[in-house]
């Protein structure tokens, strides 16, 4: 006797209890979900916010305060002092993005992750 095919109630067919098809894309939907959720968790330890950037920007941002935290010389990212405020430097992230930082003698603190376009309009005298 032959086997029939059932219908699942997700419009499948199958031999099986459940439909093989949806559980594979459901173990995908967790797991990618899984992923976003442990991407968002490492926003926390950001001592800027960096959460409304694309991840390649993230990623180079996270990068540069890394080694600015381990005393590398902002210079070596191509960043300069600005005219305005000899205390800020900028530093390109990207083609377009720019990490504000203030000098604080020994060190830089990052301030803020600006877009190019939004970068040429904060800072004054231009």
């Amino acid at each position: 006797m032959a086997r029939r095919k059932k219908l699942f109630s997700c419009g499948h067919k199958g031999y099986g209890q459940i439909c093989h098809l949806c559980a594979q894309q459901q173990a995908m939907w967790e797991q990618k979900r899984q992923e976003k959720q442990d991407w968002e968790s490492t926003f926390t330890q950001d001592p800027i916010n960096l959460r409304d950037l694309p991840d390649h920007v993230v990623i180079k941002a996270r990068s540069v305060i890394a080694a600015l935290q381990e005393n590398k010389d902002y210079r070596e990212f191509g960043g300069k002092r600005l005219r305005y405020d000899r205390f800020i430097i900028s530093i390109p992230i990207t083609r377009n993005y720019r990490m504000l930082c203030r000098d604080c003698g020994t060190m830089l603190i990052p301030q803020e992750v600006l877009s190019h376009e939004d970068y040429n309009v904060k800072k004054p005298g231009c």
